[in-house]
């Protein structure tokens, strides 16, 4: 399964059993896996199967699941209260002698409230079970479509996220490049930081001062977080480029990123690796934004 985003909507309609029923999913981003399921009545025996297919098609995000249903007019069935239609006979019978009327026309029997009555055909069991079958294949259905909008959307994640890391590693390059952390660019400014202590004339030992400088030039150096920037950069294609859910590794490594940026900041000694390393920082801010829609 390739990468995918967390965000997207699905919608399946379908007809059985003298009923016409519409799902519906909407999926944003979400740490877990939640499902948030509205079902109408008579219909609770679907919630277990739908959150166990919902759980095997995907592992994050915030899933509002609801279904509809709507009789088909053609199945409604009129139905006659027996009871409340004795009541109304025998109650014009018990009148008859008390009152001068027609008797009651059939039409007019049937348009008093409660005599007639529409409503769903009932089910037999077997029906029951047939028709909740199909509903769950119509909720199939539409996990199906949910899933191919967030691998597209993925897809387009993807792509962004890919040019970000070519522009890390870019800027990564380009932190190792600079002139100013060539051998004779560190020896020369480490020189004159040395010749102006030893101008002050406050009795420094030599050798225990070029010893500080060797140290503070090993402290200086960027090599372990250039290196471990690469292989991150390496890392998070290999993500991008793989298959299963990814948003939570590609977290870690903006992480990692972001952790690297900051030591560079804080050892730089020259303006330009600063300037690059802030220039990392925004970018690095940008893909982890991009990586939170992520499964």
């Amino acid at each position: 399964m390739a990468v995918q985003s967390m965000t997207g909507f699905a919608r399946h309609e379908g007809e059985v059993q003298g009923c016409r029923f519409v799902w519906e999913l909407r999926s944003v981003n979400g740490k877990n896996l939640d499902v948030r399921l509205r079902l109408p009545q008579g219909f609770e025996a679907l919630e277990q199967p739908v959150r166990k297919a919902a759980a095997a098609a995907f592992a994050r995000g915030n899933i509002q699941v609801s279904l509809s249903v709507s009789a088909v007019a053609s199945a409604v069935e009129a139905v006659v209260n027996e009871a409340a239609l004795e009541a109304v006979i025998d109650l014009v019978a018990r009148l008859a002698d008390r009152v001068d009327a027609r008797k009651p026309a059939l039409d007019g029997l049937l348009n008093i409230k409660g005599v007639l009555e529409f409503r769903d055909p009932e089910l037999s069991e077997t029906d029951r079970e047939g028709r909740d079958r199909a509903v769950l294949g119509g909720f199939l259905a539409a996990v199906e479509g949910l899933k191919a909008m967030r691998q597209a959307e993925g897809a387009a994640l993807a792509a962004v996220l890919g040019r970000q890391v070519n522009e890390i590693e870019r800027l990564t390059l380009k932190v190792e490049a600079d002139p100013s952390r060539s051998p004779e660019a560190i020896r020369a400014r480490l020189a004159q930081q040395v010749a102006a202590l030893m101008d002050t004339g406050a009795g420094l030992d030599r050798d225990r001062l070029h010893m500080e400088a060797a140290l503070l030039a090993t402290k200086a150096d960027l090599r372990e977080e250039i290196d471990r920037l690469k292989a991150h950069v390496a890392a998070a294609r290999s993500l991008l480029a793989g298959e299963g859910g990814a948003g939570r590794r590609l977290d870690f490594l903006a992480q990692e990123f972001n952790r690297e940026t900051n030591t560079i900041c804080s050892k730089s000694n020259a303006a330009s690796v600063t300037a690059i390393g802030l220039d990392l920082k925004v970018l690095i801010d940008q893909f982890r934004e991009q990586v939170q829609n992520l499964e």
